[in-house]
């Protein structure tokens, strides 16, 4: 029988979750005795759609382009997010999976909105107004009618990015993709630990609710596979994007921007004219410039950047110039600099002052905790795995989630393009 692969990405998990995971009894009757990974290295930046478009590519983010959650546009006070698969680069496992003649599925998968190359698609996103509905706004990123209806069955129990309510919807709306139509590659990405996080803090007992929530969210998942009769023939993989740090402030450094005349604003506080801007990933920053090759204006910036960081107060340990971050973390973009955090301040977008803010859990930058942070920073993310293709009772060390790619690749029998950053880890499979 054709093998198929489950890709459960639950949002900020960490090995210290394990613990608890792990006496939990759909962990232990779909996950126990599979295959585990004791350090997945993810990327910089520690940013979900980012470290998603690696998982799925095999490639880091100089590569693939997406560098953040948000699609860059100066003078919004709240910045779209890069939903849309237009913004990708590099072929996906997607992609290659519908090359090797496989069906495809995604159910909340970060920057697949209208991706040719997903059959069930259901993408993370939301209605963009008052007047925007649930139904326009799946169908305009992509969901194809029979997936539409099953969107208008659940749609009672959506409450758009509030959590666990849009997990408990995205999670029945995969398992009834898996009973109607059992692709052979299925990604799902419930967000609701990563909440938790951001609004209670790295280790707290909601925390601990979202994991078993997960635990649950597997059981609802895994009861479809076996009621479509595939269990023997399905791969489940347990995997996470990033760990959070907890942070005790927020810092607008768009507000030192305009002190020095990189930004100009007009007798409302709007941005007029602008020659650099800092956009916040959470606990790092991209520092964009309107004209990268203007040369007086990048030292400009620069000397600033320098001075914030070297003064010790501005939440900033290091300033990487576009080159070397390039160089040594493989982020390379249309950016100029990148901000990392001191280790327990966040950065939010906001150009009027005051320049330290307290906590707002409605951003998930600026809430108790965060992340975006260099990838050895803080807790680790997971990879555990079970099913025909693994092997039983296996255990690996550190590899790089890059790594992923062409493991999933491999587990269904076809493989990623030659020129990716990942190797499979072979180690796992039979």
């Amino acid at each position: 029988m054709k093998q198929k692969l489950i890709i459960l990405s639950a949002d900020a998990m960490v090995t210290e979750d394990l613990s608890l995971l792990k006496t939990l009894p759909n962990y232990k009757k779909y996950l126990a005795g599979g295959v585990e990974c004791d350090h997945i290295k993810t990327i910089y930046p520690t940013i979900t759609y980012p470290v998603h478009t690696s998982v799925v590519t095999g490639c880091y983010p100089d590569k693939h382009g997406i560098y953040g959650n948000l699609d860059f546009t100066v003078g919004l006070h709240k910045q779209p997010w890069a939903w849309d698969h237009k913004h990708v680069r590099r072929p996906d496992i997607f992609d290659m999976a519908k090359k090797a003649g496989c069906t495809t599925a995604a159910v909340f998968w970060p920057v697949t909105g209208n991706h040719e190359h997903i059959d069930w698609l259901c993408d993370e996103y939301w209605p963009q107004g008052p007047e925007d509905t649930v139904h326009e706004a799946f169908k305009r990123m992509g969901s194809s009618p029979e997936v539409l209806s099953i969107i208008d069955r659940y749609e009672p129990i959506l409450t758009n990015r509030v959590h666990p309510g849009c997990d408990e919807f995205l999670i029945h709306v995969a398992a009834d993709i898996v009973t109607q139509f059992q692709p052979d590659l299925l990604a799902i990405h419930p967000a609701n630990i990563d909440a938790y996080r951001h609004h209670t803090g790295v280790f707290t007992p909601q925390v601990d609710a979202g994991v078993i929530e997960t635990d649950r969210f597997i059981g609802i998942i895994m009861d479809a596979v076996e009621r479509a009769g595939l269990l023997e023939s399905t791969n489940l993989c347990l995997i996470s994007d990033h760990g959070q740090i907890d942070v005790v402030r927020n810092l607008c450094l768009n507000v030192k921007l305009v002190q020095a005349g990189l930004i100009r604003l007009d007798e409302k506080g709007e941005i007029k004219d602008w020659d650099a801007y800092v956009l916040s990933g959470g606990a790092s920053a991209l520092v964009y410039l309107k004209d990268p090759a203007d040369k007086r204006v990048w030292q400009k910036t620069k000397d600033l950047l320098d001075g914030l960081c070297a003064e010790g107060v501005y939440g900033i340990s290091h300033v990487y110039t576009e080159e070397e971050s390039r160089r040594e973390e493989r982020l390379g973009g249309d950016f100029s600099f990148v901000l990392e955090t001191d280790g327990y301040t966040s950065f939010a977008d906001s150009w009027l002052p005051p320049l330290v803010r307290s906590f707002d859990t409605s951003d998930y930058r600026t809430g108790h905790a965060t992340h975006g942070y260099l990838p050895d920073k803080g807790p680790q993310p997971v990879f555990l795995a079970k099913g025909p293709a693994f092997k039983e009772g296996f255990r690996t060390g550190v590899h790089p989630i890059v790594d992923e790619a062409p493991t999933f690749a491999n587990a269904l029998g076809f493989e990623m393009p030659d020129d990716i950053d990942g190797k499979a880890m072979d180690e796992l499979l039979r």
